[in-house]
């Protein structure tokens, strides 16, 4: 490591401190919304800041193009990447998501941004090696504008309205891209009713994800048995029968991906197989859990708990690099469904 040997900003320390005084900031050190850089954001991609996108829970404040462009600056996205936040933000609004519950729940839920089509690859969203983790600009701050979006306009504030116990990273930023070229299934947003040459935002409400290693097995079903067995949870069992909210979202890697493909599996005979497995006794609930699931539960004679209603409900996206380590995101026990939006570009 080297010192810059730039000029020394002695205005830094202030601009901080102010910024964070008038704007309700994350942690990390922000780059200053300036008019300059607002109009340079919303210019690039033809939108006027007055332009209204989504009415924004869990305060259903209004939110315009000009209040993305400053939290995207404050982010320290690129102009390229406004359009991603656009429909990142419409599909938040949507009821179905309840962003009022993720968004002021004790638990730890978090969005989850997956980016699909021929834009991710074009302004260098990650997926491929560490594609959960730090290392690339688009990733890191179009994940982090969204949280600022979700603060500062939607009023999500922690500890006044987000009442999260512990929280995750995902509260930070958790955006990454499929990764199409090494996946042998169609993409995600394909399966969602998509044209293959659109470029889509999928948001997914995760309560944490779950590292999922399978070294020994060497055909399909040993490891969709290692999988299911990795998601089975007592602590997220819902009241409605489930271990978690309905939709698990299951990360494979390449290297997992080729080798269901190889016995002849294609992604509904992965999920299946995967659900399959997926099932808790209700008697592994502790006493208390078992009655308030009798009363709550659709069918509380049951003697399995399952990841999700049916197979079709898991949803499972390649990505990552070499390796046999996925994961498993468990979508929030409050009830969330994933949505999808097409994002569009503005010439």
């Amino acid at each position: 490591m080297h010192i810059w040997r730039g000029a020394h900003d002695s205005a830094w320390e202030t601009v901080q401190q102010e910024l964070s005084a008038a704007y309700r900031c994350d942690g990390l050190p922000i780059v200053p919304p300036t008019a300059e850089r607002v109009s340079a954001m919303l210019s690039a991609n033809s939108y006027k800041p007055e332009e209204e996108i989504a009415v924004l829970p869990p305060g259903f404040e209004t939110v315009t193009a000009g209040d993305i462009a400053i939290c995207a600056v404050m982010a320290g996205c690129k102009p390229e990447y406004l359009p991603v936040l656009i429909a990142a933000v419409d599909a938040l609004s949507d009821m179905d998501f309840n962003l009022v519950g993720i968004a002021t729940t004790t638990g730890s839920a978090a969005p989850l941004y997956i980016i699909n089509g021929p834009l991710a690859e074009k302004i260098g969203i990650n997926a491929g090696p560490n594609a959960l983790g730090s290392g690339h600009r688009a990733n890191a701050t179009i994940g982090r504008a969204m949280t600022l979006i979700m603060q500062n306009i939607g009023g999500a504030i922690p500890g006044e309205v987000d009442m999260a116990t512990l929280g995750q990273p995902a509260k930070y930023a958790c955006c990454f891209a499929e990764n199409t070229a090494e996946s042998p299934w169609p993409p995600l947003h394909v399966e969602r009713g998509f044209a293959a040459a659109a470029s889509v935002v999928t948001v997914v409400g995760i309560s944490g994800t779950i590292e999922v290693n399978d070294s020994d097995s060497q055909h399909a079903n040993g490891m969709a048995q290692t999988f299911a067995q990795s998601m089975l949870i007592a602590g997220i069992a819902s009241s409605s029968g489930l271990l978690g909210g309905g939709e698990p979202l299951c990360i494979l890697p390449p290297e997992w991906a080729a080798a269901f493909h190889r016995d002849g599996y294609d992604k509904q005979k992965t999920k299946a197989a995967i659900w399959e497995h997926a099932t808790l006794p209700a008697d592994k609930l502790v006493p208390a859990a078992r009655k308030r699931r009798m009363t709550a539960a659709a069918d509380p004679s049951a003697d399995l708990l399952r990841v999700a209603a049916k197979p079709d409900d898991l949803m499972i996206v390649v990505a990552g690099g070499v390796g046999r380590k996925a994961a498993y995101a468990p979508t929030w026990a409050g009830s969330t469904k994933a949505i999808s939006r097409e994002i569009k570009i503005r010439s």
